[in-house]
């Protein structure tokens, strides 16, 4: 059960998808009209929002949903290793964080911000999420996409967890958020995300870890350390997720509680040093949060799908599912044609016999009517 909480995402724009895109707003932005504004919207009669270089944010209340502030909360951009919280928000429920696993050296030789996986040690899933969390590192990434069965089937579940979300801004390309062309999300989608993420006592618990040993070779371990400067500098934080690349700039989202309430902050696409600001526009949402009209919704995720009716069983047996990959192949024209025909032959033969029965019964009826026997 939630706390009261108030949610920060703020999100950093250019002109491009090396920065931000040019994109069609939907009609009715999600979350409400206001929304779909690409300048500040803020309540009136408290002071506005601190000033930041990001270019675009989201503030909204997490137990209610209530969008406190918005700037450009649907622009799509690059989300960096901000898009590592989808990542984990999917794959923490799908696997058992006490497998033990050998990464593939594709998984090792992943580029980028790495918790340094080798062959030669084995891993726990546990441990690929601390340094998937607590140390960005891709090659953690990758291992737990590998995990899940595959690259493609990840990215599959990644975005489906998204359109479940309501994030509709968001595509992903990678497990990691190393950039790629079509990769996208936005203010508001990662406040959807982080909010979802929050409600998972496991993500929770990997996004609070300030450090944590880590498994090497040879049963030796090294200590890892989380890459979120403010838990350490900012009172009540409880974490998320920061990121960066050359194209994305600086990224970030944040969780911290104070006096049973929490703020959550994303920064995205900063030009500079974040961490300042981050603690400012926390504050704000502290000291606003309950006291104004919000500019908007947070929406909660669609209902889960309804699982398929099992198949009922026959004579007690066990149940056989066959789908379209197991169905017998479809015969072919020529084939088809000879069924036809056998089954039209079939139809005559069979009606010609119950056409002789009956003939010969009536022959026989007449033959008893005149003192006949039959044999």
């Amino acid at each position: 059960m939630w706390t009261k909480t108030v949610l920060i995402t703020a999100f950093v724009t250019s002109a491009s998808l090396t920065g931000g895109t040019a994109y069609a707003a939907p009609a009715t932005p999600v979350g409400g009209p206001a929304l779909g504004s690409r300048g500040l919207v803020a309540p009136e009669g408290v002071k506005k929002p601190p000033k930041t270089k990001a270019t675009s944010y989201v503030i909204a209340d997490v137990e209610t949903g209530q969008v406190l502030a918005a700037k450009d909360a649907h622009g799509r951009y690059l989300p960096a290793s901000t898009l590592k919280t989808l990542t984990a928000l999917t794959l923490i429920p799908k696997l058992n964080k006490n497998l033990r696993i050998r990464p593939s050296q594709n998984a090792c030789n992943q580029e980028g911000s790495a918790v340094g996986l080798t062959p030669k040690a084995t891993y726990r899933v546990d441990d690929l999420f601390k340094g998937l969390m607590l140390t960005s590192g891709n090659d953690a990434a990758m291992a737990l996409a590998e995990v899940n069965g595959g690259l493609a089937k990840t990215m599959r579940e990644m975005n489906e967890e998204a359109k479940r979300l309501q994030a509709n801004d968001t595509v992903a390309k990678t497990p990691s958020g190393l950039d790629k062309p079509g990769q996208s999300s936005s203010a508001y989608d990662l406040a959807l995300i982080a909010r979802a993420g929050l409600a998972n006592p496991d993500f929770l618990r990997y996004i609070s870890t300030k450090t944590a040993n880590f498994p090497a070779p040879k049963g030796k371990t090294y200590q890892i350390s989380n890459h979120n400067k403010l838990l350490w500098r900012y009172q009540g934080m409880i974490g998320v997720k920061n990121g960066w690349t050359s194209k994305a700039l600086g990224s970030f989202v944040g969780a911290a509680t104070r006096g049973g309430h929490t703020i959550v902050v994303t920064v995205m696409r900063h030009e500079g040093y974040f961490w300042e600001e981050v603690g400012k526009l926390m504050d704000w949402g502290f000291s606003v949060r309950g006291k104004v009209t919000p500019v908007g919704q947070l929406v909660n995720p669609l209902p889960a799908q309804a699982p398929a009716a099992p198949q009922a069983r026959v004579s007690g047996g066990p149940v056989t599912q066959v789908t379209p990959a197991h169905q017998p192949p479809l015969l072919d024209t020529a084939a088809q044609k000879q069924t036809d025909r056998t089954k039209a032959v079939g139809a005559a033969v069979i009606g010609g016999g119950l056409l002789f029965g009956v003939v010969w019964l009536v022959y026989g009826i007449r033959r008893r009517r005149r003192g006949g026997s039959g044999v």
